[in-house]
């Protein structure tokens, strides 16, 4: 196990957690772990490659969970924005820390101003066509390949195709799943992922298997509306943590 403090394992295990509840049942919680993680970790570029193998937990659950539900044919015609997008989050991956962590933040603020915008509009975005696919595959391939920060904008992409709830959980978890796997080679190559990394997402597995169990039920106990004002809220006092400086 790595030698870090303490306080670092209960922030990486609350932000594993998060992701848990997000993948099976409350999507948007997940957008909250992504900054935190950063501060877990110390370094944004770093954080991408050490939060994946949780990520991928998640989404193995929620896959299995959720399979007779997908509705893959909704996915299709964003494979090649999606890709443009993993392609020049790949070359960013070049930056350091400096470069990366502004760069996530305002990725992350920029799909919770989306994501407001969406609940006080009633159509702000038009829903079909090749520039709205492309806008948001193209934002999702960036935003998960530097960040994991895809999130918010596949919930608005996903929201704007009348799915049932299986349909929008299961689907965006095979999304998910496809597009993390294909991101492991590239932080392989660029040195994101260790042995410490993965020795301390070991100690973080149970509590994103426990996320996993627990998402239905707790949002069962929870108004969606307290929920969502919760969650977002949230997830700008962790966002406002990346501009300030890594000390």
């Amino acid at each position: 196990m790595p030698d870090l403090p303490l306080w670092k394992y209960l922030l990486g295990a609350f932000c594993a957690f998060n992701i848990g509840v997000a993948k099976t049942g409350m999507p948007g919680l997940g957008i909250l772990a992504i900054p935190l993680f950063v501060v877990t970790v110390g370094d944004a570029r770093l954080s991408a490659g050490w939060l994946l193998p949780i990520l991928l937990s998640g989404d193995i659950f929620a896959v299995f969970y959720y399979r007779r539900h997908a509705a893959a044919g909704k996915l299709f015609s964003l494979a090649p924005s999606v890709a443009v997008g993993l392609a020049a989050g790949s070359f960013m991956l070049r930056f350091d820390d400096r470069v990366l962590r502004p760069i996530v933040g305002f990725i992350i603020l920029s799909m919770l101003i989306l994501y407001l915008i969406r609940k006080r509009s009633v159509n702000p975005l038009p829903t079909e066509g090749v520039v709205y696919t492309s806008f948001y595959g193209g934002f999702a391939g960036f935003a998960t390949m530097i960040a994991n920060a895809a999130g918010p904008v596949m919930n608005i992409y996903l929201l704007s195709k009348r799915l049932t709830r299986e349909e929008f959980v299961a689907t965006g978890a095979w999304f998910f799943f496809l597009v993390n796997l294909s991101k492991l080679p590239v932080y392989l190559n660029h040195g994101m992922i260790s042995g410490k990394s993965l020795a301390f997402d070991a100690v973080l597995l149970p509590a994103s298997i426990g996320g996993a169990l627990m998402g239905r039920k707790l949002l069962a106990l929870m108004p969606e509306r307290v929920f969502e004002w919760s969650v977002t809220v949230l997830a700008f006092l962790a966002t406002g943590l990346l501009f300030m400086p890594n000390r």
